[in-house]
C-alpha cells in the first residue's frame, strides 16, 4: 500500500509469476497507467481505464449501478496524480488491479467502491470523513479497516496493530479482509523491485497471516496464487524445479487426464445427469507437495477432475456413477457436502483407480495403476468454494435464496466462528508482541473440529483441542474452576484430546477461589485458553503449580506450591498414612473390646463370634459393615478375622483348610468402615471432603491420599459410624463433592489379605 507510493526507481528483477486459471489475460499496467491520467471525463460515460473492471463486475451483476465506481475512480486517480509505485506504473494502477481481483471474483459494488479508494486516506489529502460524506457510512468503514496505522504513532508495532485493527474491522464486516487480500496479492505479483530482505520479510508475513486468512475466508482463488508467490520469493529454487516438471507435463503428447475426463463425460451422458467435466491443474505449491508424498509424478499427479452439476443431488448421482463404472479409492472420499469445512467449502472428494497400462512419462512406458482425484460440486459451490466470503457478497443484505446453508455461525459470513474465537482472545492479548505471536500460533492450525455440549449447542475448536480448551470456549476465565469432563458419557480429565464429533460435559467445581494450573498450558491448544491462564498466572505467581481443576501435581495432603488443605479440628486424621498396626492391605486394626457374658469378644462394630477369648478383628481387605453377609476364620495367634462373605479370600482360606468360625453382627450399631473415593484434583478437596464426613456426624480413624495419576486422586478412608443406617447418607454427602465423582466400599485386594 504506502509503501509503494513513492518516486520511480529502477526496477529490480521479477519473482516468476505463479500459472493463473484466469481466461483474461494479465493487463498491461503501463498502457493501463496511461488511460488513467488522460484527465477527467464527462459526467455521463465511464472513464476507459476502469473498462476491465466494468466488464468483470457486470458479468456477476448485469443490474448494478456503476454511479459510485466512476466517482470513486475520478476521487482516486486525482488524489494520486503524480504518485508513482517502485515498479514505474503510476499509483492509480495499484488500485485498479486490486478492484479488477475482486470484480472478477465477484465483489459487489460497495466493495470496489472501496477497493479503489483503499488507499487515498493512507496515501492522500483525502480524509475518512470526506470518504464518508460522498460515498456513505459503509464504504467509509471499509476504507478505514484497511488504511495502515501510522509508523510514527506506533513504531514497531505498527505492524501487529495495524492486523488487529483490521480483524476487529473484518468482524463486523468480512469485506474489509477481502479487500486486503486482493491488495496483498497484487503487491505481492509485483514485489520483485523490493529489496531481497524486504520481499522476504513480506514474504513471511504473507505466508504466516494472509495465506491462512485466505484460507479460512474460503477465498481459494486467491489462496492458491499468493502460496505460489510466497514460494517463488522464499523458495525460488525449489519453484524454478516444479515448474519445470509442469512445463514437462504440459509438453507431451497425451494427457492421462483429458483422456478420464472424456470417460466421465461418456458415464454421466449415459446416466442422463448434465454435467460440465474439466481438467483442473494443480498449482506450483500444490505439484511440490504431491511430489515430496509420492516422489515421482506421474500425469495424473499434474491435476484434478472437477465434475460441475447444478443440484445437490446431482452430485451424489455423479458419485455414484462413477463408483459404480469405475473402480473408487475408497479410502479418499470425503463428503464436505453434508458437513461442510469451517470456511463454507461444499463439494465431494472422491478418487479413482485407472486400469494399468497407462503411461506416466512421454514415451509411453506402462505404469503401474494410477489414481485421478475428483471433485464434484454444483455450479454454487464452485463460485463459493473460489471466491469464499467475496461471493457472499454484502453482508448487511437479504441471504438470496439459492445461498448454500450451514450450522449456525458457520453460514453467517458477518462472524463465521472461528472469526468469533479469534476477536474473543484478541481482546485479551496483553501487548502487541503476544498478539502477533499468538495470531500466528491460532492461524497455523487449520484444521477445525466441531463437538457438542449436552444441550445441543456446539464448539468449534483447532484439531487437537482438549477439554482445557472446550472449558474456555465455554466458559470464558469461569473455566478457572473446571474440575474435570465427560466425554461421550464417559469420565475424562482435562488434558483429554477431542475428536471431531464428541460430546463434552465440562464438570465445574463451586468454589469461586478455584485456581488453574500451569499443567494446563501443556493441553491447551486455543489462544482462549492459554491466555487466560497465563494472564491469571502472572497475576498469581505464587500459585502457579496448584492443582487446580484436575492438576498432574496432587499429593497426599500438600502439593508442589506447598498448599496445604484445610482439615477440620478434631475429626482425626492421620496424614500421610495410617498403615501401622492394619489387618491386612488399607484396613485398620479393630479394637476388641470384652463384653459380658460367655467368654466371647466383639468389635466396635458388634461382631460375635462363637470362640471364647478370641481377638476378633474386622478384615481389612473387604471392610465388612453390617448388614453384609459375614464369615469368620482362625488365622495365627487364635485370632479370629471376619470377612464379608464374597471376599476373594474366603475361598481361598477355605480352600486351604482354615478353620472357620460362626459369626454374626451383635445388637451394637456401632462400626467401622472403609470407603474408597476418587475425584479431580483442585484445591481444599481435601478439605471438602473431611468436612462433608464431618458433618455427617462420623469419625474419621485414617485417611490416605494418593499421589494422582492421569488428573485423578484416590483417597481411602477408615470411617468410625455411629450407626450403620448412616452409611448410604455419608457416601451421598462424599459423591455431593463438587470434583469427587466416586465413591464406593473397599473391595478385596490381595488374596493374602487378611492371614
Amino acid at each position: 500500500m504506502s509503501a509503494d507510493a513513492t518516486n520511480p526507481a529502477t526496477p529490480g528483477p521479477v519473482a516468476p509469476a505463479a500459472p493463473r486459471r484466469r481466461t483474461r489475460p494479465r493487463l498491461d499496467l503501463r498502457r493501463l497507467g496511461r488511460a488513467a491520467l488522460l484527465g477527467p471525463t464527462a459526467r455521463d460515460r465511464l472513464p476507459d481505464a476502469i473498462g476491465h473492471v466494468v466488464e468483470a463486475h457486470r458479468a456477476h451483476f448485469p443490474d448494478a449501478d456503476l454511479e459510485p465506481l466512476r466517482r470513486a475512480y475520478v476521487l482516486a486517480e486525482s488524489s494520486h496524480r503524480g504518485q508513482m509505485r517502485k515498479s514505474g506504473e503510476p499509483y492509480i494502477t495499484h488500485p485498479l488491479a486490486v478492484t479488477l481481483i475482486l470484480a472478477e471474483l465477484g465483489a459487489e459494488t460497495t466493495t470496489l467502491t472501496a477497493s479503489l479508494l483503499h488507499d487515498t486516506v493512507e496515501d492522500t489529502e483525502v480524509t475518512l470523513d470526506q470518504v464518508g460524506e460522498q460515498f456513505g457510512a459503509e464504504v467509509r468503514y471499509l476504507v478505514d479497516g484497511v488504511t495502515k496505522l501510522e509508523k510514527v504513532d506506533y513504531g514497531a508495532a505498527a505492524e501487529p496493530e495495524t492486523f488487529r485493527k483490521m480483524l476487529v474491522a473484518t468482524g463486523n464486516d468480512v469485506r474489509v479482509m477481502s479487500i486486503k487480500l486482493a491488495d496483498r496479492l497484487h503487491n505481492m505479483r509485483t514485489l520483485g523491485v523490493m529489496r531481497p530482505e524486504k520481499q522476504a520479510r513480506i514474504a513471511k508475513v504473507t505466508r504466516d497471516v494472509l495465506i491462512p486468512l485466505a484460507e479460512r475466508l474460503g477465498v481459494q482463488a486467491l489462496k492458491t496464487e499468493l502460496e505460489d508467490l510466497v514460494f517463488a520469493v522464499l523458495h525460488p529454487e525449489d519453484y524454478a524445479r516444479t515448474r519445470e516438471l509442469i512445463a514437462e507435463n504440459a509438453g507431451r503428447p497425451d494427457d492421462p487426464l483429458a483422456e478420464v475426463a472424456e470417460q466421465v463425460r461418456e458415464v454421466l451422458r449415459e446416466a442422463d445427469i448434465p454435467a460440465e467435466v474439466l481438467v483442473r491443474p494443480r498449482h506450483v505449491v500444490s505439484v511440490h507437495r504431491v511430489a515430496r508424498k509420492r516422489g515421482r509424478l506421474r500425469g495424473c499427479d499434474f491435476g484434478r477432475l472437477l465434475v460441475l452439476v447444478n443440484e445437490d443431488a446431482d452430485c451424489y448421482g455423479v458419485l455414484g456413477e462413477l463408483h459404480t463404472c469405475m473402480t473408487p479409492v475408497v479410502s479418499e472420499f470425503k463428503d464436505f457436502i453434508a458437513v461442510p469445512k469451517f470456511n463454507l467449502y461444499q463439494s465431494l472428494h472422491t478418487a479413482v483407480a485407472l486400469p494399468r497400462g497407462g503411461t506416466d512419462s512421454p514415451g509411453g512406458t506402462p505404469t503401474d495403476v494410477q489414481v485421478v482425484e475428483v471433485l464434484i460440486r454444483t455450479h454454487q459451490m464452485h463460485k463459493v468454494a473460489e471466491a469464499g466470503v467475496v461471493a457472499l457478497g454484502n453482508p448487511y443484505a437479504s441471504p438470496p435464496e439459492d445461498q448454500p446453508g450451514s450450522d449456525g455461525e458457520r453460514a453467517d459470513p458477518t462472524r463465521p466462528g472461528w472469526l468469533s474465537r479469534l476477536l474473543d482472545w484478541q481482546r485479551e492479548a496483553p501487548d502487541p508482541d503476544t498478539f502477533w505471536s499468538t495470531l500466528r500460533e491460532d492461524l497455523a492450525q487449520d484444521r477445525e473440529i466441531t463437538v457438542f455440549r449436552p444441550d445441543g449447542g456446539t464448539l468449534g475448536l483447532p484439531e487437537g483441542a482438549s477439554c482445557v480448551d472446550a472449558a474456555y470456549a465455554q466458559y470464558g476465565e469461569d473455566a478457572h474452576a473446571a474440575i474435570g469432563a465427560r466425554v461421550n458419557g464417559r469420565l475424562a480429565t482435562l488434558s483429554t484430546v477431542l475428536k471431531d464429533g464428541d460430546t463434552v460435559e465440562l464438570l465445574m467445581g463451586q468454589d469461586p477461589a478455584s485456581e488453574p494450573s500451569r499443567t494446563w498450558l501443556d493441553h491447551a491448544r486455543t489462544p482462549t485458553a492459554r491466555i487466560a491462564i497465563q494472564r491469571w498466572l502472572a497475576t498469581h505467581p505464587a500459585a502457579g503449580d496448584a492443582p487446580g481443576g484436575g492438576s498432574d501435581t496432587h499429593t497426599q495432603a500438600q502439593d508442589a506450591a506447598g498448599y496445604a488443605p484445610r482439615v477440620p479440628a478434631g475429626t482425626g486424621v492421620d496424614a500421610p498414612d495410617a498403615r501401622h498396626g492394619q489387618d491386612g492391605p488399607g484396613g485398620p486394626p479393630a479394637r476388641a473390646r470384652e463384653r459380658d457374658g460367655g467368654g466371647r469378644r466383639e468389635t466396635p462394630s458388634a461382631v460375635i463370634v462363637d470362640r471364647p477369648h478370641a481377638t476378633v478383628r474386622l478384615a481389612g481387605c473387604c471392610t465388612p459393615v453390617p448388614p453384609d453377609r459375614i464369615t469368620a476364620f482362625t488365622v495365627r495367634g487364635g485370632a479370629v478375622t471376619v470377612h464379608r462373605a464374597e471376599c476373594a479370600t474366603v475361598a481361598r482360606m477355605r480352600g486351604t483348610g482354615r478353620t472357620e468360625v460362626g459369626v454374626r453382627w451383635g445388637d451394637t450399631a456401632e462400626f467401622r468402615v472403609t470407603l474408597l473415593a476418587e475425584s479431580f484434583g483442585r484445591p481444599r478437596l481435601l478439605a471438602d471432603l473431611t468436612e462433608a464426613i464431618a458433618r455427617e456426624g462420623v469419625e474419621i480413624v485414617s485417611a490416605t491420599v494418593a499421589p494422582p495419576a492421569q488428573q485423578r486422586v484416590h483417597h481411602t478412608y477408615t470411617l468410625q459410624l455411629p450407626d450403620a443406617a448412616r452409611l448410604p447418607a455419608l457416601m451421598r454427602a462424599m459423591r455431593g463433592v463438587p470434583g469427587v465423582y466416586d465413591v464406593r466400599r473397599a473391595q478385596p485386594q490381595s488374596p493374602h489379605a487378611g492371614t
